[in-house]
């Protein structure tokens, strides 16, 4: 247990930046999960609009510190790659 008040202080405020931060991966994954949804239906226009706005909400993720920019990098890449296979 913290003792000292800027212990307790950050112990109460990472309590309330873990459920922002939950928020925000979720989030990110929910735009994932669209994307990906559309490839699995074949469908390269919906998968290409999916793909731009799941691109700007994961890279904000980057800027807010939810995950780092290799992980994101990563993801958008691979992405990428299975829209490029529809064809």
């Amino acid at each position: 247990m913290a003792n000292h008040a800027s212990a307790k202080k950050r112990i109460r405020r990472n309590s309330r930046m873990e459920v922002v931060n939950k928020v925000r991966k979720n989030r990110v994954r929910s735009f994932i999960k669209k994307v990906e949804l559309a490839i699995q239906n074949d469908d390269r226009k919906l998968a290409q609009v999916a793909f731009i706005e799941a691109q700007s909400e994961m890279h904000r993720s980057v800027t807010k510190g939810v995950f780092k920019k290799n992980t994101i990098s990563r993801k958008l890449s691979r992405l990428t790659a299975r829209i490029k296979k529809i064809a």
